[in-house]
């Protein structure tokens, strides 16, 4: 007897159990609703109820998407779109004064004021930056020392999230107006400043000017134009 007792206690432990199991599946396959589904349990006909009066978001707002990191995607792509839309623009004086400006602050401990790369930080240990004087950066296009300052090069790093893109232009215009200060023809400057220098030259200035020896990049610089760089000039 109590063998079949033991017996049924089980069957019916067994029933219970796939009963148990057949309720929670039917809790996961329940009847639902998507988002703005129509329904006419409602006034207004629609499934999605209105939050609460005074509820707070959890999936929307600034709170949810610095949690959820999409605050930080937004300015990424913010950035990146900044970035591709970015071009140079005609070069001003007060655009080179803004780019002398950042560079000083930013780029002359490792490049120095002059852009040789001697700069305070180097003279300390740091690896030498190339100088901005040599054929291959004078050649260089203007993007691309825009994008050396926007993604890192060697051992420099990014410098996207310190310098907004219309900085970056400032400085590339100010980088090309050093450039020229060091790297100009004679004839290429103004007339006034020709004048002055050829009454303070020798008879044979080709002999021993190095401005008026130094040959002119294939193509005028497009950041700054000779008569540019002269006031802001060191």
């Amino acid at each position: 007897m109590s063998g079949i007792v033991r017996t049924l206690l089980a069957l019916a432990g067994c029933v219970a159990l796939a009963s148990c199991e057949r309720e929670m599946q039917d809790m996961y396959r329940q009847p639902r609703f998507d988002p703005n589904e129509p329904s006419t349990l409602f006034a207004d006909g629609r499934a999605t109820r209105p939050p609460p009066p005074g509820s707070v978001a959890v999936a929307r707002g600034t709170l949810a998407m610095t949690s959820s990191g999409r605050r930080v995607e937004q300015a990424s792509e913010a950035r990146r779109a900044a970035y591709a839309a970015s071009s140079a623009a005609a070069p001003t004086m007060a655009m080179l004064a803004r780019g002398r400006e950042r560079f000083e602050i930013v780029c002359s401990p490792c490049h120095s004021v002059v852009g040789d790369g001697d700069g305070t930080v180097v003279r300390r240990g740091f690896p030498a930056p190339p100088t901005y004087h040599q054929d291959r950066l004078r050649a260089a296009p203007d993007r691309h020392f825009f994008d050396v300052i926007t993604n890192g090069y060697g051992v420099m790093s990014s410098y996207a999230d310190r310098v907004a893109p219309e900085d970056r232009w400032a400085i590339v215009a100010y980088i090309r107006a050093l450039q020229l200060s060091q790297h100009a023809e004679l004839a290429r400057l103004p007339q006034p400043l020709q004048a002055e220098l050829a009454a303070a030259l020798p008879a044979n200035p080709a002999a021993s000017s190095p401005i008026a020896t130094a040959s002119a990049p294939t193509a005028a610089p497009t950041a700054a134009p000779p008569t540019a760089s002269t006031p802001i000039s060191r």
